[in-house]
């Protein structure tokens, strides 16, 4: 018995239904029936609906998975290819061949081990993320103090080995990393050693492919050291100290004569253009060696060459001890610039060849520091030794440290392995045809230039004829000038970093840094009212502005022109010292000194020269240069170098 029911319906629907129920088997109750049965919905639909969105549920959360997976792994690429690109030495070109060989050896290894894991359908990924949730929980459990259990994860592929119970977070990191090095390491390490534009040209035959089953020599040692921490520390005596004492040596050389000239100008007669003449020649002969230098330093290694111009140094050295007229002076000071113009780069290239590219910097600026020391030994340990046993006695002592130097470096470094040097001229020619090297040249040499002048010789006589200090005076100047020397190269640096992650490039800091510069000289000038230590110390820790430079030339240049670049610059900086140092005394030697001093006007009017030079390179430096565009050469495939 059905319930009874009435419905009103419009004329048009009524029609239509009478329509419908015309046929035999269907009555105008069983149509409306049908008709809310489909509208309402029965009890089976509901529960295909609820089905439904579970699905969509499941659906929604593998998405989420998916997405944080593919998060991880643009996370990972993109932290490999920083780490790549920010510590990655550059491939020597005599090895590159056999590392594409090697790399495509590797390469099809690892190809299996990826096939291999497809198939048995494990995720590295997944397995990494369950490893780590797992030590969470383990160390998570443990703090909680409750006891730890024993797990171990067993892989399915041939050596990856299993993992034991852990009990702390860095075990089971140290899983994680043993596994993923296990699967990717041949890869990895061919990207990360291997020219690929290189290996693209081997491939389509432009070049042979050695025949080699091992990594390169130089590779396999870097290989070792990096894994091998006690073998790290130890590069720190057999590399670090042996470069820095040699620099130090330089950096002594270099400022010693501030000391020396009164003695020398008393006992030999000399004028100030002899003076000047006799610093500079110095300068001349260490600019003169800087292309040369580099060139030896890629094809033998800087172990052989700083021991055998360290020997050159310690013979110009003795050549001065002996000396009794200006001619053999002279010869012997050229013969400590050419000795010692490697001093900075041989030291810089061994710090890139033994050293892990994240510490390099780092040991860089120890460098500079520790070397500039050398200056501070030049001012009041020096002249108190200089009282002590007079000047010859002391060159004859540095000429045995030099030779001490030169032994210790060719013992004790490792040999590096040498490369062919035919590009090192080519890169030379990119860095002097972009204008952008231009721009910053005139005003980095000036300054820099005019800070080492000043300091290896014109300051002590400006201090001694201007200002009347007493040789006490001058020494205790200098001493701080050495101080401020060191501190400025450790301070430029890490204002320069500073800086740098608010946005503010080291073009900026350079300007300023020059500007200063040219502020405190205009100061001494005019004689100012301001304290001399101050004025001094600018002066003295300009000369460490090389930092900054040399900073704004890794941003000009990519990596593999950058020793280049920096040693073209350093041309610039050394031919400023000496030209600066020389000038300074012809233009002195225009006025008679009076009382062995030379007035005041002669030092203003010399000093004056220096700053216009300057103001007019500042001006170069700041004018806008958004025109400039580096030539097609400056940007160089990686396989270039």
């Amino acid at each position: 018995m059905k319930p009874r029911v009435g419905v009103y319906l419009s004329e048009g629907m009524a029609a239509r239904l009478s329509e419908a129920a015309r046929n035999p088997r269907a009555t105008k109750s069983a149509l409306v029936e049908a008709a809310l049965g489909r509208f309402l919905g029965s009890d089976d639909d509901i529960a295909d609906t609820a089905t439904f969105v579970h699905h969509l549920a499941g659906l929604s959360r593998q998405l989420e998975e998916l997405d944080r997976n593919l998060r991880i792994a643009n996370e990972t690429a993109a932290l490999h290819a920083r780490f790549h690109l920010a510590v990655t030495p550059l491939m020597p070109a005599g090895e590159q061949g056999a590392a594409c060989a090697l790399g495509a050896e590797r390469f099809e290894e690892f190809a299996t081990q990826v096939g291999r894991r497809v198939d048995l359908g494990v995720s590295l990924i997944r397995e990494t993320i369950d490893r780590v949730s797992a030590t969470r929980t383990t160390s998570s459990t443990l703090a909680e103090g409750e006891p730890s259990g024993t797990a171990s994860t067993v892989d399915d592929e041939p050596g990856v080995q299993a993992s034991s119970a852990v009990d702390d977070v860095s075990v089971n990191i140290a899983v994680v990393r043993e596994d993923a090095a296990t699967l990717g390491f041949q890869a990895v390490e061919a990207a990360l050693f291997t020219d690929s534009a290189t290996c693209r040209r081997v491939d389509e035959g432009e070049g042979a492919v050695p025949s080699r089953r091992s990594a390169p020599a130089w590779l396999t040692a870097a290989r070792h050291v990096a894994n091998d921490q006690v073998e790290n520390r130890s590069l720190i005596l057999r590399v670090f100290v042996p470069f820095v004492f040699g620099y130090y040596i330089a950096y002594l050389f270099r400022t010693i004569n501030a000391v020396m000239a009164a003695p020398l100008a008393t006992e030999l007669g000399l004028g100030a253009d002899d003076l000047g003449l006799l610093t500079s020649v110095y300068f001349l002969t260490f600019a003169a060696a800087q292309i040369p230098i580099g060139i030896l330093l890629d094809r033998y290694g800087p172990r052989r060459v700083q021991s055998v111009l360290l020997l050159v140094a310690a013979v110009g050295s003795t050549l001065f001890a002996v000396s009794d007229h200006f001619l053999m002076l002279l010869v012997g000071r050229a013969l400590i610039g050419l000795g010692v113009a490697s001093a900075m780069t041989a030291g810089l290239k061994a710090l890139v060849l033994w050293f892990p590219g994240d510490r390099v910097p780092v040991l860089n600026g120890l460098m500079v520091m520790l070397g500039a020391l050398g200056a501070v030994t030049a001012t009041l340990p020096a002249d108190l030794l200089l009282d002590w046993i007079g000047w010859r006695e002391l060159f004859g002592l540095f000429a045995g440290l030099t030779a001490a130097s030169a032994i210790m470096i060719y013992l004790i470094v490792p040999e590096a392995t040498p490369v062919p040097s035919g590009a090192v001229s080519a890169g030379l020619r990119t860095v002097y045809a972009d204008p952008r090297f231009w721009r910053v040249a005139p005003l980095s040499a000036s300054c820099i230039g005019t800070a080492w002048a000043l300091q290896g010789l014109w300051a002590a006589q400006w201090l001694k004829d201007v200002e009347g200090l007493d040789r006490a005076g001058v020494v205790f100047h200098l001493f701080a000038m050495a101080v401020a020397l060191s501190l400025g190269a450790i301070l430029l640096g890490v204002a320069a970093a500073r800086l740098r992650r608010r946005g503010v490039g080291p073009e900026v800091l350079l300007r300023l840094v020059a500007a200063l510069f040219i502020a405190t000289q205009v100061a001494l000038i005019l004689r100012l009212s301001l304290p001399s230590y101050l004025q001094w110390a600018v002066v003295a820790a300009v000369g460490a502005a090389t930092v900054l430079s040399f900073a704004i030339l890794a941003e000009y240049f990519p990596k593999e022109l950058a020793g280049r670049a920096n040693g073209a610059l350093n041309l610039f900086h050394i031919a400023a010292a000496f030209a600066v140092q020389y000038t300074t005394g012809v233009v002195l030697q225009h006025w008679t000194p009076e009382s062995g001093h030379y007035p005041e006007i002669a030092y203003q009017t010399a000093f004056a020269l220096n700053v216009a030079l300057q103001i007019v390179a500042w001006i170069w430096f700041a004018l806008p240069w958004a025109f400039l565009r580096p030539p097609a050469a400056c940007h160089p495939r990686p396989s270039e170098s």
